[in-house]
C-alpha cells in the first residue's frame, strides 16, 4: 500500500466509526440501552481491526521477504 492509500483508508474507517457512533447516539433508546450498543459496536469493531492489522502485518512481512530476495 501507498502513503496516499494508507491515508485514504484510514480516513474512510474514521468516517465509518463517527457516523456509527452518531447513528447509535441519535437513536432514540434509553441510556443504558444506548450504552450496551455503543460497547457492543465497540467491541466488535475493535476486534475487526485487530484483525486486519494482523494481515497487514503479516501481507507487509510477505512483500518484505520478496524485495530481500530479489
Amino acid at each position: 500500500m501507498s502513503d496516499r492509500s494508507g491515508e485514504v483508508v484510514s480516513s474512510f474507517l474514521l468516517g465509518a466509526v463517527l457516523g456509527a457512533v452518531a447513528g447509535v447516539l441519535l437513536a432514540p433508546s434509553s441510556g443504558k440501552v444506548t450504552r450496551e450498543k455503543l460497547g457492543d459496536w465497540l467491541d466488535e469493531t475493535a476486534e475487526g481491526a485487530k484483525e486486519k492489522l494482523e494481515k497487514m502485518e503479516e501481507e507487509i512481512k510477505k512483500r518484505k521477504e520478496q524485495l530481500l530476495k530479489d
